[in-house]
C-alpha cells in the first residue's frame, strides 16, 4: 500500500501535456449546468452536464455525487474549473435534486451505488473520473471498490466514513435529531417544515463552510430555490430519512460490509480532500482514509468545512488536476 501524504498541489505547468493550460477564472456568478434527465443501463436520472454533448468526443467523463440532503448542483463551481479537462457529468441520486426514484428503491447505500454504476456503465465512455462528496464519497468508495473496471481516478470530498459522535451540532439544525422519535417528533417536524426555503438553504451552509459568510449570494439565492423547488416532492423526506439510517447502518457494520474494506478494495489512483473545520465528519479521519487506499493521497485544507469543492474550488480543482495528470490521463 503506498502511503498517503499531505500535498498543496501548484496549477499544471507547461510539462504535463493535455494539463498544460491553466485553470479557467473562477466564476462564481455562473448559473448551475443545464440538467435534463437521462437515462442508461435502465437508470433514469436527473443530471447535469458541463458541456453540450456534440462537444464531447475524446474528452475524458468525471462524474461527481453529491452528499446527502445535496444534489447536482453542489458541483457547479469546481465542474467548471474542470470542464477543459474532463467532460463533467453531476447526477441527482434516486430521491434527491429532481431524480424520482423507482417505486421499490430502498435508499440503502448499496442501492444508491448500484444505480450508480449501472448508470456510468451505460454511458458507454469506459472509465471515469468519480468524484464524491460526504454521503456521495462513502458511494463512490463502493463503488470503486467494487466496480474497479469502470472507475479511472477517485477523488473523496470529506466522505462519510463511520463516525459515531452524538453532537447536535453535526446537524443543519439540532431539531432534526428529534423529528423521528416519538412524541417530541411531531412538534419538531412541524418547526422544520415551517423553515422558509431560505432559512433551509442558511442553515446547510452554517453546518457545511468554515466560514459561511463567503458563500456568494447568488449561490445562496440558488440554494434557496432548489430548497423550494423540493419541498413538495413527495419523496424527498423518504430519500433523506431512509439514506441518513442506512449510513448508520453502515457505519457499524464490520468485517467486509464496511466503508474502511471497500477503501482498501479501490485500486484506482485516488485523492481524499478535507477540511480541517469540518463539523460534519471529523477531520480526524482524513488520515485513515487515505491510508487505507492503496494509492490514496491526502489533501488538508486549512479553514475549510465539509464541502470543499464549494468552499474552496480552485485547491480542488489544482489537487483533481495533478491526480489526473499522475494517473497518466486527460481530456482531449
Amino acid at each position: 500500500m503506498t502511503p498517503a501524504g499531505t500535498h498543496s498541489p501548484e496549477p499544471p505547468g507547461d510539462d504535463v501535456g493535455t494539463f498544460s493550460a491553466e485553470l479557467p477564472p473562477l466564476d462564481r456568478t455562473l448559473p448551475p449546468w443545464p440538467g435534463d434527465y437521462e437515462e442508461a443501463s435502465g437508470v433514469r436520472l436527473h443530471v447535469r452536464r458541463t458541456e453540450p454533448a456534440s462537444s464531447r468526443n475524446g474528452a475524458d467523463t468525471a462524474v461527481y455525487v453529491h452528499g446527502l440532503g445535496g444534489s447536482s448542483t453542489n458541483w457547479t463551481d469546481l465542474g467548471a474549473l474542470l470542464a477543459p479537462w474532463g467532460s463533467g457529468i453531476a447526477v441527482d441520486l434516486p430521491g434527491f435534486g429532481f431524480s424520482e426514484p423507482e417505486p421499490d428503491f430502498d435508499f440503502t447505500l448499496a442501492a444508491h451505488t448500484d444505480q450508480l454504476a449501472r448508470y456510468i456503465e451505460g454511458l458507454g465512455t469506459g472509465p471515469v473520473h468519480l468524484l464524491g462528496n460526504s454521503m456521495g464519497g462513502a458511494i463512490t468508495a463502493l463503488l470503486a471498490g467494487s466496480r474497479p473496471e469502470l472507475v479511472k481516478t477517485l477523488t473523496l470530498i470529506s466522505p462519510a466514513v463511520p463516525d459515531l459522535r452524538p453532537l447536535p451540532s453535526r446537524l443543519s439544525d439540532p431539531r432534526m435529531a428529534l423529528a423521528y422519535l416519538p412524541v417530541v417528533g411531531r412538534t419538531a417536524r412541524k418547526q422544520l417544515a415551517a423553515l422558509t426555503p431560505r432559512e433551509r438553504a442558511e442553515r446547510v451552509i452554517e453546518l457545511c463552510f468554515a466560514d459561511p459568510s463567503s458563500f456568494p449570494e447568488s449561490r445562496l439565492a440558488e440554494l434557496a430555490e432548489e430548497h423550494g423547488s423540493r419541498l413538495h416532492l413527495p419523496w424527498a423526506m423518504t430519500a433523506m430519512s431512509r439514506s441518513t439510517a442506512d449510513i448508520f447502518r453502515v457505519w457499524l457494520a464490520r468485517g467486509p460490509s464496511s466503508i474502511w474494506s471497500a477503501l482498501r478494495a479501490v485500486t484506482a489512483p485516488s485523492l481524499v480532500v478535507w477540511g480541517d473545520k469540518d463539523k460534519v465528519i471529523s477531520a480526524r479521519k482524513a488520515q485513515r482514509t487515505a491510508r487505507m487506499l492503496r494509492n490514496g493521497t491526502l489533501l488538508m485544507l486549512p479553514e475549510v468545512g465539509h464541502v470543499a469543492q464549494m468552499e474552496r474550488p480552485t485547491a480542488v480543482a489544482q489537487a483533481v488536476l495533478e491526480l489526473w495528470r499522475s494517473a497518466g490521463t486527460g481530456g482531449s
